[in-house]
């Protein structure tokens, strides 16, 4: 849930989807990801990131990555995230 924090930190492991509800056009938010133990990280179709596709994250116990997207619409057609990734940090 987009709340009035713009920092999220996530602890993930094992198969997991990122995602996201409500926000506002034009905030700026950064996801801090974390592995615990091997983790595969997805992204639900509401980011949009500059390749086309999902960034490759890293699935190593113990990998920092960083996502920082901005909120570019939100309505009835749909969320869209405009998002940028830093990935492996460790």
């Amino acid at each position: 849930l987009l709340s009035s924090a713009q920092d999220h930190k996530l602890t993930v492991s094992g198969i997991t989807t990122i995602t996201c509800s409500g926000g506002s056009e034009g905030d700026s938010h950064t996801v801090r990801i974390i592995n615990s133990g091997i983790a595969t990280v997805g992204f639900s179709t509401f980011f949009l990131f500059p390749s086309g596709a999902d960034p490759s994250m890293p699935t190593a116990d113990g990998a920092i990555s960083l996502i920082s997207f901005t909120v570019h619409r939100v309505g009835a057609a749909g969320t869209q995230l405009l998002a940028g990734a830093s990935v492996n940090y460790s």
